[in-house]
């Protein structure tokens, strides 16, 4: 494993759907409070170095901008609460943060995501958040797609089950960039 180097001024911190209507579920294998916390000391991190943090939530207008394709396994009917996609108040966010509202898993497809990383001269992400396998992994696909490098916080990560995370870790992530953990990351900062 090489030693991890970061230019905080060509990295961005990109932090999937910590929200509050999705925090609430349960999953495994990282307790939730975990997660945020360490998304919340990278942040904290980034924010002091003046580096690019991105806080993605989904979000429906009125429910017919959602996908909607015919699935084997359709989700369940919710009554979502108001504050559902507000992100959760220990990322809460600040000046200088990029907000991005998605309507589907990945941060890059109709968002202005790309855009606002490239006129920054973003060319390095830090990816976390939930869920590993859906909104992490569908944004880290489309960003090696437009060929940025990629470092995936996995214990800032968590997914419905062990098996769907350990699967996207194991698998997945490094044939697309490389795997760290938050204290990693914070020592090279």
């Amino acid at each position: 494993m090489k030693p991890l180097k970061l230019n905080i001024d060509k990295t961005a911190l990109v932090i999937i759907d910590l929200q509050k209507g999705i925090v609430g579920l349960k999953g495994k294998p990282n307790e939730i409070d975990v997660i945020v916390s360490n998304a919340a000391k990278l942040a904290d991190k980034f924010r002091s170095k003046r580096g690019l943090v991105a806080l993605v939530n989904v979000d429906f207008q009125n429910g017919k901008d959602a996908l909607n394709p015919i699935l084997d396994e359709p989700l369940p009917p919710r009554d979502l609460p108001q504050d559902w996609s507000n992100i959760v108040p220990e990322l809460c966010p600040k000046k200088g943060d990029l907000l991005i509202t998605k309507r589907q898993w990945g941060a890059f497809f109709g968002t202005e995501l790309d855009l606002q990383l490239r006129r920054r001269g973003i060319d390095t992400l830090l990816l976390c958040g939930i869920s590993t396998n859906i909104g992490v992994e569908t944004t880290a696909r489309e960003a090696y797609q437009r060929n940025y490098n990629q470092i995936f916080v996995v214990d800032a990560m968590n997914a419905l089950s062990r098996e769907e995370h350990d699967h996207t870790i194991k698998y997945i992530f490094p044939r697309m960039g490389r795997n760290r953990l938050t204290q990693e990351v914070l020592q090279v900062l």
